[in-house]
């Protein structure tokens, strides 16, 4: 349908889960997608798949956690393309195990806020200095935060002020904008609780996965698990010129999870 003809998408966390659904859907509606990670033959795979679609698109190894990375990646993009107008901030990650306030590790709550918030400023920071020199402005920011930036669980304290951090900022960066005239959204999606490689691994973890998996199931009012493409769809609708009165905004896409 082409809903992104013509843009140039850049995509953190792009070799699996939401960011790999995220290239495809785009590149799918005519967005050329660059697709960043660690994972790099994942990230390629991804890349080819699109290809073989008969998409376009490129992949670079990026730490999200890293200014100079991010510095270069997008000197790369724009010596490339010239222009950006979609960042999908994807990249994140969460705690290994729950643990009471008082018995948390430091070194865990820095490196999770380190990936899911320094790494959202270190993205909407740069990309948006791309987004800038762009011919004419017309950018989208969009941020995944998590229905836990928006409610809290206990034992993944950290997680939560990550997620809700990304939130607020996310909020701010629109503001500042729309304040001074520069034509790019920022807004957030708040998944719920999807079926990504990040929540296969918890689920290895536990004595019965599959047992773990149904309490899962059972957890979501529509009485399943949502799939990556299920937020993918949402980040085309906001990436898209359709979105164009749509910032500062959350979108919750989780099966009904906090309507309760």
């Amino acid at each position: 349908m082409g809903r992104v003809e013509g843009k140039i998408a850049f995509i953190t966390g792009a070799a699996s889960g939401i960011g790999a659904a995220c290239a495809k859907i785009l590149a799918r509606e005519g967005a050329t997608v660059v697709m960043a990670d660690l994972q790099d033959e994942m990230g390629q795979g991804v890349l080819a798949e699109i290809r073989d679609e008969g998409g376009d698109g490129h992949y670079l190894h990026l730490d999200v956690t890293s200014e100079q990375g991010w510095a270069n990646a997008m000197v790369e993009v724009m010596s490339k393309f010239g222009e950006l107008h979609i960042l999908i901030n994807c990249a994140g990650t969460t705690h290994s195990k729950s643990s009471f306030p008082s018995e948390a590790e430091f070194d865990e709550w820095r490196s999770i806020v380190s990936v899911n918030l320094d790494g959202t400023f270190l993205a909407t920071k740069h990309a948006l200095g791309a987004m800038k020199k762009s011919d004419p402005v017309n950018g989208s920011i969009i941020n995944i935060s998590s229905v836990y930036g928006m409610v809290g669980l206990p034992g993944i304290g950290a997680y939560n002020a990550s997620k809700g951090g990304v939130r607020i900022y996310s909020k701010s960066v629109a503001l500042s904008c729309a304040q001074e005239g520069v034509n790019v959204r920022v807004n957030t999606i708040h998944p719920g609780i999807i079926d990504t490689p990040l929540l296969q691994r918890a689920l290895s973890r536990n004595p019965d996965p599959e047992a773990a998996r149904m309490r899962y199931d059972s957890l979501q009012p529509v009485g399943h698990l949502g799939q990556p493409e299920d937020i993918a769809y949402g980040a085309l609708y906001l990436a898209s010129d359709e979105a164009k009165f749509v910032t500062g905004a959350e979108l919750v896409i989780d099966g009904g999870y906090i309507a309760r």
